[in-house]
């Protein structure tokens, strides 16, 4: 692997060197980061169908270099799942948004940072705790299970998130 496409991998598996730097333990640094990013897209988006579409787009993206860029990360560091590596969580946060976004749907902009909030914190409780079978995910291979258990962990922060929306927010 080259010098550049190494260089490249550690800055998109650590969001530039967040994962690395911050006094606050990585995953949070990366939802933390994932959610304000999510959010201040879709608050400049008022189409809850753009928001949809951007969110897919952002996860399919976080998640496919993100896979790539964590198995380079961690082949280099020569550890199974560095804490430095943070672009799994922002694939996790942002496939929790776009599972409950069509189920929800928050019509202003202070309803779409609270489902965020709630959104972030189900994802952190998910991806801390990793109930089965999102503990089974972290043990594939490489980048693909450093990623797995963070899209389990949003899958069920998503169901969740959904589910409780509707029943409190209603």
């Amino acid at each position: 692997m080259t010098s550049r496409s190494s260089q490249l991998a550690r800055g998109v598996a650590t969001l530039g060197g967040l994962g690395d730097r911050l006094p606050a333990p990585g995953t949070t640094v990366g939802s933390l980061s994932a959610f304000l990013l999510w959010w201040a897209a879709c608050a400049a988006m008022p189409a809850a169908t753009t928001r949809i579409i951007v969110t897919a787009v952002g996860l399919f993206v976080a998640a496919a270099v993100g896979t790539w860029a964590s198995e380079v990360e961690s082949l280099r560091r020569g550890e199974d799942d560095p804490g430095g590596i943070v672009i799994d969580e922002v694939a996790g946060q942002w496939l929790t948004y776009l599972v409950a976004l069509p189920f929800v749907a928050p019509a202003t902009s202070s309803h779409l940072a609270i489902f965020g909030a709630v959104g972030f914190l189900l994802f952190r409780f998910y991806d801390v705790v990793k109930p089965w079978p999102i503990r089974a995910c972290e043990k594939l291979p490489g980048g693909i299970g450093i990623v797995a258990d963070d899209l389990a962990a949003g899958y069920f922060a998503a169901a969740t998130l959904a589910i409780g929306w509707r029943v409190f927010a209603s």
